[in-house]
C-alpha cells in the first residue's frame, strides 16, 4: 500500500480478484460434496488470503499461512481424506438435514465479522492518513514485541493448550491392540548370537 493511503489501480484490481476468489473458494469448501475437492479448495482459500494479507504488508502472516496450513495441516489432512474409505453417498444425505443449522452459525459469523469491521477501531480520524513506515520497519519485529508483551499471557495459554493436545494425541496412538505385533528396542538390544543363530553339527555323507 502506498504511505500516502492512496489506493493505485493495480492494487485494487489484485485486491477484488483475490477477494472475490477467496469468496468463491470458501463458498466451495461447504458446497462440494467430495471431501478431497473442498479440502483442496481450502487450499485455495489459503493462498488467496496470503496474497491478500501481503497486499496488506502483512508478510510475515502470509507466509506462516501458507508454511503452516497449507505445507503442513492440509497436505496431512488430504492425505488422511484419500487414506480413509469415506462414504460419500452418505454425507450427501446429512447436507441438507444439517443445512438450516449452517446457515444460523453463518449468520452469527457474518453479524460478529460485521459487528468488529465497522466499529471505530478501524476508523480513522477526519483528516488523519496512514503515517509513512521507515525503512528499516519490520511487521514481524513488531508483531512479536507485541506478542510477547502485552499478549505474552494468552500466548502462553494457547501453548499449554497445544501442548494438553499434543500429549492426548499420542496416548490415544499407542493404546494396545490385542492382534497387533509391537517391538521393543530394549529386547532386541539385548539379543546374543546364540539367540538366533544355532549351529548344528551333522555327519558328511560318504561320496559314492
Amino acid at each position: 500500500m502506498l504511505p500516502t493511503g492512496e489506493v493505485t489501480m493495480i492494487e485494487a484490481v489484485i485486491f477484488y480478484f483475490f477477494a472475490i476468489s477467496t469468496v468463491i473458494s470458501a463458498t466451495a469448501v461447504v458446497t462440494v460434496r467430495n471431501p478431497v475437492h473442498a479440502a483442496l479448495f481450502l487450499v485455495l482459500t489459503f493462498f488467496t488470503s496470503a496474497v491478500i494479507w501481503m497486499s496488506l504488508e502483512a508478510e510475515f502472516l502470509a507466509i506462516i499461512l501458507v508454511l503452516v496450513y497449507v505445507g503442513a495441516v492440509m497436505v496431512l489432512f488430504i492425505f488422511v481424506v484419500m487414506m480413509l474409505d469415506i462414504n460419500v453417498a452418505r454425507l450427501r444425505e446429512g447436507f441438507v438435514r444439517y443445512l438450516p443449522l449452517g446457515l444460523l452459525v453463518a449468520a452469527i459469523m457474518l453479524g460478529l465479522m460485521l459487528s468488529v469491521v465497522t466499529s471505530d477501531v478501524f476508523v480513522l480520524d477526519a483528516g488523519s492518513e496512514p503515517l509513512p513506515k521507515p525503512a528499516d520497519y519490520s511487521n514481524t519485529e513488531a508483531l512479536g514485541g507485541v506478542l510477547y508483551t502485552d499478549y505474552v499471557f494468552a500466548f502462553e495459554i494457547a501453548a499449554v493448550i497445544l501442548l494438553v493436545a499434543i500429549i492426548a494425541a499420542i496416548s490415544l496412538t499407542m493404546r494396545k491392540r490385542e492382534k497387533t505385533k509391537y517391538q521393543v528396542p530394549s529386547d532386541q538390544i539385548k539379543v546374543r548370537k546364540a539367540d538366533r543363530l544355532r549351529i548344528v553339527k551333522m555327519p558328511s555323507e560318504e561320496k559314492r
